[in-house]
């Protein structure tokens, strides 16, 4: 069995909240063991073995994010892109975190926010991933960030990451930053997801077993 971690894009969708009870749900219908949720925000962290995991020659991952999203398109209405992570993916990202060495970094002022595969994308292949990673990290490098006094954002991409982070150091709060989920996807052209440094590490904890 191999432990891995489902981040969904959102959960209000179309005037309605997805119930993590009935998300839950939804994952172990597709037989997948010791799904456990992590807040109201879209965080699961589950098991699977090979048979459950791979179809042909799609990698594991891509192959449960998109079983997950049909089967939560089928049971519960909405279609929502899911991003899945080994459970040694989301230690990787928590490891590679580029703020954690810099002196007075409170771990409450960051946040990752996660770059999806186009959607549609039918190639989920090692190279085609680290190739769109190429591009988002190209397109990256040409913004011009929105920050504010004390704000910074570093792009890692995949490799040596499971999928590509922009970290987020963000002093006055992500409530009243620019660097939003929606400016990354605006500018980059990828759905992506956001997620508070506290919610990162816990989910690396459940993965391994904390």
């Amino acid at each position: 069995m191999t432990t891995y971690v489902a981040l969904l894009r959102a959960v209000n969708v179309g005037g309605r909240t997805l119930p993590m009870a009935d998300v839950r749900r939804c994952l172990e219908s597709l037989g997948l063991r010791h799904v456990r949720t992590y807040l109201q925000s879209g965080n699961v962290v589950f098991s699977a073995d090979g048979a459950a995991a791979e179809e042909d020659s799609v990698p594991a991952t891509a192959s449960l994010a998109a079983a997950i999203e049909v089967r939560i398109e089928r049971d519960l209405g909405p279609r929502v892109a899911v991003l899945v992570l080994p459970g040694d993916g989301i230690a990787g990202v928590v490891a590679a975190n580029p703020f954690h060495s810099e002196p007075g970094v409170e771990a409450g002022s960051l946040h990752a926010t996660f770059l999806f595969t186009p959607a549609g994308e039918d190639d989920f292949g090692e190279a085609n991933a680290a190739a769109y990673s190429t591009v988002y990290e190209a397109a990256f490098r040409e913004l011009q960030l929105p920050a504010v006094e004390g704000e910074r954002a570093v792009f890692v991409g995949s490799p040596p990451l499971a999928a590509p982070v922009v970290y987020l150091r963000l002093p006055h709060g992500y409530g009243r930053s620019k660097l939003t989920n929606a400016f990354f996807e605006r500018k980059l052209g990828t759905g992506a997801t956001t997620r508070n440094w506290r919610t990162v590490r816990t989910l690396a904890g459940l993965a391994a077993g904390q």
